[in-house]
C-alpha cells in the first residue's frame, strides 16, 4: 500500500444505490449441508428452497411461540 493516497478527483457516491439488495452468504457446517442437498435432490428442488422452507416454518414456530409467552 501506498504511505498516501490523491482523492482530489474522486467522486462521491458516484456507485451509491438507495436501493441496493445485500445478501449475507450463509455457510452450513458440511454435514448439514450433504443431507440437504440429498433432501433437495430426492425432491427435485434446491439447495436454497429447501433451506428456506425450513427456515420459514422455524419462523412462524417462534412467532407462534412469542405470542403465547406474551
Amino acid at each position: 500500500m501506498e504511505a498516501e493516497y490523491d482523492f482530489t478527483k474522486g467522486e462521491r457516491g458516484k456507485f451509491y444505490n438507495k436501493n441496493a439488495q445485500f445478501h449475507l452468504p450463509i455457510y452450513l457446517e458440511p454435514e448439514v449441508e450433504k443431507f440437504f442437498i440429498k433432501l433437495a435432490k430426492k425432491q427435485e428442488s434446491n439447495l436454497t428452497k429447501i433451506v428456506n422452507s425450513l427456515l420459514y416454518k422455524d419462523k412462524e414456530l417462534i412467532e407462534i411461540a412469542n405470542r403465547k409467552s406474551s
